[in-house]
């Protein structure tokens, strides 16, 4: 019994991960195309603004569907956690498959007409800011398409494993006692 329980909670997990790791695809296909039309790269970014509200929306679904209305904290903390690990396992080898095969440069170069387009007309007060963002984007630009993927999903795991607390707590619903 216990070894079902167990599988069904990896498995609830991965399966509302994958929605999730959906979800943050069809937002980073936004990014990209977001380079050149300004009004996509505003929706990307709402988007991402929206994971944390539809991850509770999801671990609420999973606790009034999966466990019938009764989720601890700590079931609720690592059943959040592993749903985003899941989600940022999947989006994760979209950001490779876009960076090694489809990216070509064009994030970072467009990052960098940027800078030297602010670069001919900033003020004295704001190059050291800009010297600054010319040498990260110079150390992103020797990254590899593996390297960034690993950078990014570091990233989604750092960010989401913070949202998993608040989640956690919102979410969580102990028994009523008599």
């Amino acid at each position: 019994m216990m070894t079902e329980k167990k599988r069904n909670f990896q498995e609830d997990a991965m399966r509302y991960g994958t929605i999730m790791g959906i979800f943050w695809t069809l937002k980073f296909v936004l990014f990209p195309m977001g380079m050149t039309m300004p009004l996509l790269l505003m929706a990307f970014f709402l988007l991402t603004l929206i994971v944390p509200v539809a991850g509770f929306f999801l671990v609420r679904q999973y606790r009034d569907k999966e466990c019938q209305g009764i989720l601890s904290f700590s079931r609720a903390f690592l059943f959040t956690s592993f749903m985003y690990l899941f989600a940022a396992l999947f989006a994760t080898i979209v950001h490779y498959i876009y960076f090694r095969f489809m990216d070509n440069g064009l994030i970072v170069n467009t990052y960098q007409d940027m800078l030297n387009q602010m670069s001919t007309v900033a003020t004295d007060d704001l190059k050291p800011s800009l010297e600054q963002f010319q040498q990260a984007l110079d150390i992103i630009a020797t990254l590899s398409p593996l390297e960034i993927s690993i950078q990014l999903i570091t990233q989604n795991i750092f960010y989401c494993t913070l949202i998993a607390l608040p989640t956690a707590i919102l979410v969580m619903r102990n028994p009523k006692k008599h």
